[in-house]
């Protein structure tokens, strides 16, 4: 089974809806919150890894997904 990390704030409405997607098909997520000052270190991860700062962010064995977009998660959880 594939290693799926999901960057995401707490109020992020795509990043609830992830969850939700990610619940239906029983695929367990690691959900790395950015938001509290504590955790700079993973928002220096993402934007390491993106060049960006957008949630919900993906890291599916390494490959990156920016945004909710079933289809791209669908081809890397393939």
């Amino acid at each position: 089974m594939a290693k799926v990390k999901m960057y995401m704030t707490p109020k992020c409405e795509w990043c609830k809806k992830a969850k939700v997607w990610f619940k239906k098909k029983r695929i367990k997520v690691e959900e790395l919150d950015i938001v509290e000052p504590q955790h700079q270190p993973l928002r220096d991860e993402i934007l390491h890894k993106t060049g960006q700062f957008i949630t919900p962010t993906f890291d599916i064995d390494g490959k990156i997904i920016i945004g909710f977009n079933e289809k791209e998660l669908e081809k890397a959880l393939a």
